[in-house]
């Protein structure tokens, strides 16, 4: 697993974390879990829609239009990412909506 999205995991985990357990009233084990349950979804819905559209746009539309995927040091990469981030909001949206509905994610 890459070291930068463990990180990028466990800060997400601790956000959601001090946030429930006490607005929950829960002990720590109980807090955690239910972090766990509030981001896991979420950030995974993100990851899809962030990660499928990026290597859609490098694959299928940078490959046959330049000839190969674009550098991250070029606009043209970072043009992409701003696209797919907002494919990640997208995709995770609904997922966070059922979170709040369900009870398993605090509302913000």
């Amino acid at each position: 697993m890459d070291r930068d999205f463990l990180l990028a995991f466990l800060f997400g985990v601790a956000f959601q974390y001090f946030t429930i357990q006490p607005m929950r009233g829960l002990r720590p084990l109980q807090g955690i879990l239910a972090a766990l349950k509030a981001d896991v979804l979420s950030i995974t819905a993100w990851q899809i829609g962030m990660y499928g559209l990026m290597a859609a746009i490098q694959f299928l539309w940078f490959t046959p239009a330049y000839g190969g995927t674009a550098a991250v040091a070029t606009p043209e990469f970072w043009f992409a990412m701003q696209l797919a981030m907002l494919a990640g909001f997208v995709a995770s949206y609904p997922v966070n909506w059922w979170l709040i509905e369900a009870g398993l994610k605090e509302r913000m």
